[in-house]
């Protein structure tokens, strides 16, 4: 498995005799062919800008750093497949901060790139190259002209077209997930917020956080043009926004006019659950899925990254715990990193945190972040590091009736 690289011009190449590597946490480390997979339809691969590739040279048989003005590689991956290692490199500057990417390692071998990962959900409905820009454009066009004052449909119109959000171009298509964002606000301080950065952050935000409070009248419209076949979902909680469920007042209304009309197709929630009596109030309104985002079950771990605003974990599972007790399919949005996630203490929290809130679905999802500012971050191992191919199998064992994704699905029958 030769060493990806790139050189100062973006050009990507394979080295004919260094071997390519991994990295877990801060370690780098050898791959190994059963974690490897081809590159996968939709990837894109990137150079990870201030860095230098490591890899085996096999004259001195050591890891060691490439030489020339050369930089790592990595690997975007689309909805559906769960990275198991980030690239092999080394800071050429540590002062400099990755832009905010979830970062696969990747090889070359048998005349093709392969990645470090695992296929964790079927990868059509959010592959890329499934979105036509050509039909998304007169979709975009054909909504406005429809709804020429409803400032939603503007905003995610720069979404779809600006920043090939899916699941606001899903909002145009009308088609599986769409978007319906609530929220300029936010009760936590997320690291890793893609949204909203502070201006010292030393990385900026990928993209705008919207800036309005919508009317119930908007957010209707949106959701009885979404909701028109039996498995069309509507989303409250985008990248575009922040907590949806500080609006709870509008989503509450809103969801009562629409279910006044149709009781087709599922509302969903992507929330951080905080709120306990907001979420009540939305599950109590006709909630049909909550998806709830979290980086661990660790109570340190999880304040250091989210930076919670009058709320803690405990509410957090007060929130899955009632929505599961009322019907509401849950899931957890589980932002995952190798070297961290599949950390022993990490699993063992995580396994009984599931098992408590009553979870139906895992998504597995690739935390976008700067490796060393986030390992900077948070608490150190305190137990062993099993690979995050294996922490997988762990949790298919021991949670057996908990389906191991990658995105929000329909439940297999409906459970409301």
């Amino acid at each position: 498995m030769n060493l990806v690289y790139a050189d100062e011009q973006g050009n990507v190449f394979d080295h004919p005799e260094w071997v390519g590597l991994g990295r877990s946490g801060d370690m780098v480390v050898e791959l190994m062919e059963d974690e490897l997979i081809p590159l996968p339809d939709g990837a894109t691969l990137v150079g990870l800008p201030f860095t230098r590739p490591v890899g085996i040279n096999p004259e001195t048989g050591n890891m060691q750093v490439l030489p020339g003005n050369v930089q790592a590689v990595g690997a975007l991956l689309p909805q559906g497949y769960t990275r198991l290692s980030i690239p092999g490199y080394v800071k050429s500057d540590k002062e400099q901060k990755l832009p905010l990417f979830g970062y696969s390692a990747v090889v070359w071998k048998d005349d093709n790139f392969y990645v470090a990962a695992r296929r964790s959900d079927d990868p059509e409905r959010w592959n890329p190259l499934n979105c036509d820009r050509s039909e998304l454009e007169l979709k975009v066009d054909s909504l406005l002209a429809k709804y020429p004052d409803n400032r939603l449909y503007q905003h995610l119109s720069h979404c779809a077209l600006g920043y090939e959000c899916l699941t606001a171009s899903n909002t145009f298509l009308q088609r599986w997930e769409g978007a319906v964002p609530v929220s300029y606000s936010c009760n936590a301080g997320c690291f890793g917020c893609i949204s909203e950065q502070p201006d010292d952050s030393g990385f900026p935000a990928p993209q705008t956080r919207m800036n309005f409070k919508p009317t119930v009248d908007e957010i209707v419209q949106i959701m009885l043009e979404h909701l028109q076949t039996p498995e069309s979902i509507i989303s409250f909680g985008q990248g575009c926004e922040g907590e949806p469920s500080t609006q709870a007042k509008i989503i509450v209304e809103a969801m009562r006019k629409v279910r006044e009309t149709t009781s087709m197709g599922f509302i969903n929630i992507n929330t951080n659950a905080g709120l306990t009596d907001h979420i009540r109030a939305i599950v109590d309104a006709g909630l049909d899925l909550m998806r709830v985002s979290t980086i661990s079950a660790l109570d340190d771990h999880y304040n250091a990254y989210y930076k919670p605003r009058g709320y803690t974990l405990k509410n957090v599972e007060k929130s899955l715990r009632y929505a599961a007790d009322k019907g509401v399919y849950t899931s957890i949005n589980y932002l995952i990193f190798p070297g961290v996630t599949d950390r022993e203490e990490e699993m063992e929290a995580m396994i009984d945190f599931v098992k408590r809130t009553g979870l139906r679905l895992i998504q597995m999802r690739n935390l976008n972040i700067d490796p060393e500012s986030y390992l900077e971050l948070i608490p150190k191992a305190q137990g062993d590091i099993y690979g995050m191919k294996q922490m997988i199998e762990i949790f298919e064992q021991e949670l057996p009736d908990v389906v191991i994704g990658s995105y929000t699905h329909v439940p297999p029958a409906r459970v409301r």
